[in-house]
Parts: structure tokens; sequence; C-alpha cells
């Protein structure tokens, strides 16, 4: 059996357990790991033109609602279909980041397939998002719009 798939000796220390503990190192505390988050959303928002096309969208899609006085559940249920595109946008940027990183300036169909599948989980994700909104935020728009006609 290889050295690094067999059991370890007792007397030899872990070197998965010893790259784990130096993971620990990296955020030490929950303050630090939020400042990483944020600096990781930072990012995203001032790089990344769709970021922030859809932070835009779905902040007007929640203050639509709540200016229609949608219920609590339905200006939920739009927050978290905004939410799920950003998170995907995010996951998006990460992905094309480390492939970028792996294959620098060459080109390579992987690459590429791992790249155009994250952009359309998000592609995907949007268009949902436009149908869950679409379907709460219209009907009570138009029977404003009607209202104010009148």
């Amino acid at each position: 059996m290889p050295q690094d798939l067999s059991m370890p000796n007792p007397n030899q220390s872990d070197p998965i357990k010893r790259k784990r503990d130096l993971a620990w190192r990296i955020a030490p505390t929950l303050m630090l790991s939020f400042k990483y988050a944020w600096a990781g959303l930072s990012y995203a928002f001032v790089t990344q033109r769709n970021f922030r096309i859809h932070t835009v969208i779905g902040t007007l899609a929640i203050s639509l609602g709540v200016f229609l006085h949608l219920s609590a559940v339905e200006i939920s249920v739009i927050c978290i279909t905004s939410g799920l595109v950003l998170a995907l946008e995010l996951l998006n940027t990460a992905i094309e980041s480390v492939v970028d990183l792996t294959v620098k300036q060459t080109y390579h169909e992987l690459a590429k397939i791992a790249k155009d599948c994250a952009a359309g989980a998000v592609l995907i994700s949007a268009i949902a998002a436009v149908f869950v909104a679409g379907s709460l935020l219209i009907p009570p728009l138009l029977t404003l719009i009607q209202s104010v006609m009148q």
C-alpha cells in the first residue's frame, strides 16, 4: 500500500491534521471570517458588472414589494431568489478566478466548459428570479396602476 494512503503510525504526526491545523490559522476569529467574506463581496461589487446589476435589480424588486405592501412571505421569497442569484454570481466569480489561475493566459476547452457552466447557473437563477418577482409584483402593480388611472 502506498505510504500516503496507509494508516499513520502513532509516532508520526498526521499530515492531514497538520494541514487542517494551518487552515484554522487563516481566520482564527469569527470577525476575521466576516472580514474575509466582506472582502469577497466588495471585490465582486467593484469588479463584476453583472454582480452590480443583480444587486440593483434585486434591491429594486424588494423595494417595490415593500412599496406594494406584499406579504412578508412574498417579500421573503423575492429576497431568497435575489440572494440565490447573488450567491451564484459570487460562485461564478470564484470559479472563473480559479480557472484563470490554473490555465493562466492559455486556452483550454475544459476551462471554457467550467466558466460557461458557472455562467449558465447564474443565468438560470436570474431567469427564475425574474419569474418569481414578476408573478409576485405584476398583479399588485397592475392593480395600483388601474386605481391611479381611474
